[in-house]
C-alpha cells in the first residue's frame, strides 16, 4: 500500500508551477527579478549616467570599479555593501560601474531583486548558477525591520548554504543605514534579551557578510556646484557661471540640504527651462 505521505508529497508536486524557464542573456545586459509567476525580465535601457560624471564618491568608485572588473574577469571579488546619506549616488554608482564595465566584458549582466522578493532568491539563483554570464545582483534601498525575517533569505546570497554562492554571481546592495537595521531596534532587543550579546547577532552579523563597505557623507558646497558644471558640460547646457552658482545654492536652500540627487533635480529644471532634452 502507497504511503500516504508519500502520495501528498507527489501531488504537491504535480500541483507545484514548473521552473521558471532561463531568460534569454543575449537579449539584454539587466534584467529585473518578478515572482508570481518566476521569470527574468530583460531592461532594454538601463536608466543611469555615465560613471565620469559622479563627483564626491572618488573612493568608493574607484574601489568598486576595480571589484567589478575582477569578477568580469573571473577573479575573485567580494559582494559590497553602498551605505549612508540619502541621495548620494549609491545606486547611481551601482548602474554606472555595471556599464562601464559591461562595455569591456560583455557576458557581464546586472539583476534587479526588490527586497520584498528576497525569500525567493535561492529561485533565482538556481536560473544563474553554472550559467556562462557573470551576474552582479543588485538590491536597492535595503534595510530591516522588526519581525523581519527577509534578511534570513539573504544569506543565501552571502553564504550560499551548502552549495555554496555561485561563482558567477556577487551581490552588491544600498541602504542607508550601516548595520541594515535600526539603531533603536538593535537597542531595544539588547535591552529586552537574555543573552543581550547574542540577540541582534544574527542580523547584525548580516552586513558583516559584504566583503566592501563603502561609505556615502553628504558632499560640500563644491562637490555640489561641481556635479551640476558636469552636468551642463556633458549635455551641452549653457549657462553664466555667476548665475548658476546662485541658482543651485538657491535650489538647495529649498530642499533644506546639499546631495547628488538634488544636484540632478536642479539640473532637470535648469535643462527644462533651458529647451535640453536628457533623453
Amino acid at each position: 500500500m502507497t504511503d500516504p505521505l508519500l502520495r501528498i508529497a507527489e501531488a504537491l508536486e504535480r500541483l507545484a508551477p514548473p521552473p521558471a524557464p532561463a531568460p534569454d542573456f543575449a537579449a539584454a545586459s539587466a534584467f529585473v527579478w518578478h515572482v508570481e509567476p518566476d521569470r527574468l525580465v530583460p531592461v532594454p535601457r538601463v536608466n543611469r549616467i555615465d560613471v565620469g560624471l559622479l563627483v564626491g564618491v572618488g573612493r568608493a568608485r574607484d574601489t568598486l570599479l576595480e571589484n567589478t572588473r575582477r569578477f568580469a574577469a573571473g577573479l575573485p571579488a567580494n559582494n559590497a555593501l553602498l551605505w549612508g546619506a540619502r541621495g548620494m549616488g549609491k545606486s547611481s554608482l551601482v548602474k554606472a560601474v555595471h556599464g562601464a564595465v559591461q562595455a569591456v566584458h560583455e557576458e557581464l549582466k546586472i539583476v534587479e531583486v526588490q527586497r520584498e522578493d528576497l525569500a525567493s532568491i535561492g529561485r533565482c539563483l538556481g536560473l544563474l548558477r553554472d550559467r556562462p554570464e557573470r551576474f552582479i545582483l543588485f538590491c536597492d534601498d535595503l534595510s530591516f525591520g522588526h519581525d523581519d525575517a527577509h534578511y534570513k533569505s539573504l544569506k543565501a546570497v552571502l553564504d550560499g548554504g551548502i552549495e555554496g554562492r555561485p561563482d558567477n554571481v556577487v551581490l552588491y546592495a544600498t541602504s542607508n543605514r550601516r548595520h541594515l537595521m535600526p539603531r533603536d531596534m538593535i537597542e531595544n532587543e539588547r535591552q529586552t534579551a537574555i543573552s543581550p550579546s547574542e540577540a541582534t547577532e544574527e542580523k547584525v552579523s548580516l552586513s558583516d557578510r559584504f566583503g566592501l563597505w563603502l561609505g556615502f557623507h553628504p558632499c560640500d558646497q563644491d562637490a555640489y556646484l561641481a556635479m551640476i558644471r558636469g552636468y551642463c558640460e556633458a549635455w551641452g547646457v549653457e549657462i553664466d557661471e555667476a548665475r548658476l552658482r546662485a541658482e543651485a545654492i538657491e535650489w538647495q536652500a529649498t530642499r533644506g540640504g546639499r546631495s547628488g540627487r538634488v544636484a540632478w533635480q536642479y539640473f532637470t529644471d535648469l535643462a527644462g527651462r533651458e529647451g535640453v532634452r536628457l533623453g
